[in-house]
């Protein structure tokens, strides 16, 4: 007997194509702010040491090395100078000015602090290796009415001391034992002259241009 009803039958599965979203895609422009900033920024420090070499005036800055290694780039030398250390500002007219009340002692300034420090040349400038200039002035602002020969440079406070972007001179390792055998004559010498020549703009930066060692000039 022929059956007349139609067994039911499963429905076809209707397959829906599943598509992942289009990825986003940042606009050019704000790929390419971010980076020409961070060339800029890079840019702009060796730029400021050019001019600054270019226009600044030079001066001379007893120093005092202390020695150390970098192993990262090579030997270096740490110098500390007279102007860096507190006890030394402290003597010129214009510290209290600079002082701020959060200072816990006489030998503390308040990281960050930036300072003006007015250098005036030796008497006889001409001699070699040349003489330190003599500071005799310290103020928070720039000096808008300097003397002819005098020169501000600019540093900040680190709490104990104070920076000039000058404290580190990189040599070749070539140089290591030949620089290192004449700055322990000269420390053990009497006059121990140890001094950087260097070129202040006049926004008081300033960037090395040679250490002296005795009578041996190293260039920067």
């Amino acid at each position: 007997m022929t059956n007349n009803f139609f067994e039911p039958q499963s429905p076809t599965p209707v397959e829906l194509e599943v598509r992942s979203p289009l990825p986003y895609r940042l606009p050019i422009w704000r790929l390419l702010i971010p980076l020409l900033v961070q060339t800029g920024i890079i840019l702009a420090i060796p730029a400021r040491s050019a001019y600054t070499y270019v226009t600044g005036e030079t001066v001379v800055l007893q120093t005092i090395p202390v020695d150390p290694y970098d192993p990262l780039r090579g030997y270096s030398q740490t110098l500390d100078y007279d102007i860096s250390q507190l006890r030394t500002l402290q003597k010129l007219p214009g510290w209290q000015e600079v002082v701020t009340p959060k200072s816990i002692s006489s030998d503390y300034l308040q990281p960050g602090t930036e300072l003006y420090v007015t250098l005036s040349p030796p008497k006889n400038s001409s001699t070699q290796p040349p003489q330190a200039w003599q500071p005799v002035k310290v103020s928070r602002s720039r000096p808008t009415s300097l003397a002819a020969d005098q020169i501000a440079i600019k540093g900040k406070s680190t709490g104990f001391s104070i920076k000039y972007g000058l404290e580190t001179y990189y040599f070749p390792e070539s140089r290591q034992q030949e620089i290192n055998r004449d700055i322990r004559q000269a420390q053990t010498g009497r006059q121990q002259r140890l001094v950087v020549e260097a070129k202040v703009d006049n926004q008081g930066n300033a960037v090395p241009v040679s250490f002296w060692v005795s009578d041996r000039e190293y260039r920067f």
